[in-house]
């Protein structure tokens, strides 16, 4: 039996490795703790951290790891949104609409995967309704969300 696994999706274009990091080191943490699995969309990416900021087109850093190509990041995204069993989506505070995160959203949709979103009660910017639709359990804080994933993961209890 595989362990339940969680996708950690959420804003990468525009931050630096840490900057999308940081959160998921958090969420990793707090899942480990309880026996879950995550998947983070830059596991064993650490050499970006020498790029920067990360662009939309991968320019300066394709080259660097079969993983880091526009083909590999969206082939391995995809996998892991659509064979994990939850996606949980952090995004809360976002500067700009996270394209990828509404792929990884609406591929998590279409297989039936619960949507975990931490997201602000009003005026995200992701806040459309072909997004907002797709979202199962929209909350306000990581803390909350890892709660809801975790009751979700939990089929122990009557």
């Amino acid at each position: 039996m595989h362990p339940f696994t969680v996708y950690l999706a959420g804003p990468i274009t525009g931050l630096t490795y840490d900057g999308a990091t940081d959160w998921r080191a958090i969420a990793k943490q707090k899942l480990d703790e309880a026996g879950i699995r995550s998947l983070s969309p830059l596991r064993a990416q650490e050499h970006l951290r020498a790029v920067g900021v990360l662009t939309l087109d991968c320019a300066g850093y394709g080259e660097m790891s079969a993983l880091t190509t526009p083909r590999g990041i969206f082939v391995r995204d995809r996998f892991d949104a659509t064979t994990c069993n939850v996606i949980l989506v952090n995004l809360l505070g976002a500067g700009r609409v996270s394209q990828g995160s509404i792929c990884e959203i609406s591929w998590a949709h279409w297989c039936r995967i619960p949507v975990v979103a931490v997201m602000e009660q009003q005026g995200n910017l992701h806040d459309h309704i072909m997004v907002t639709e797709q979202i199962d359990f929209r909350v306000t804080s990581l803390d909350e969300a890892l709660t809801v994933v975790k009751a979700i993961a939990d089929r122990s209890q009557p």
